[in-house]
């Protein structure tokens, strides 16, 4: 196969794979029914452990502290909560990449003996400290 030819081919295989990965972009980020009873989508995490605690930044844009429930349940952390659409009559949705509606995140724990320590949202990232006891 030519060189010219062989890159055309892997220009259009690109191209395809990117189209694909768009379509699975909005199938999985399509409008959520907002009573849902199950959670339709689960926030990212990042964790770091030091010697006597966990600290967890959940990235949760848009959602509001009365919107969100922190529990420590056995050996897993809960974050449970929704977040909402804005409220506004007159605008019309153009795109939707932030996913909304009701969302869990469990967090498996490892063994051993946790308490919350802080809890805050900051920059719409919930930051948890789990203080080993």
């Amino acid at each position: 196969m030519p060189l010219r030819d062989l890159e055309t081919w892997m220009w259009a295989e690109a191209c395809e794979i990117l189209d694909r990965a768009d379509r699975l972009h909005r199938q999985f980020f399509r409008p959520a029914v907002m009573n849902a009873k199950r959670p339709t989508w689960e926030p990212p995490i990042d964790v770091y452990e030091t010697g006597y605690e966990f600290k967890i930044m959940i990235a949760l844009p848009g959602v509001a502290p009365e919107h969100l429930k922190v529990i420590l349940e056995d050996d897993h952390l809960i974050i449970d909560g929704q977040r909402h659409l804005p409220n506004s009559a007159e605008a019309s949705i153009r795109r939707l990449e932030i996913p909304y509606g009701r969302f869990e995140r469990r967090i498996e724990l490892p063994a051993g003996r946790f308490e919350i320590g802080t809890n805050e949202l900051v920059n719409g990232c919930l930051l948890i400290s789990l203080r080993k006891i």
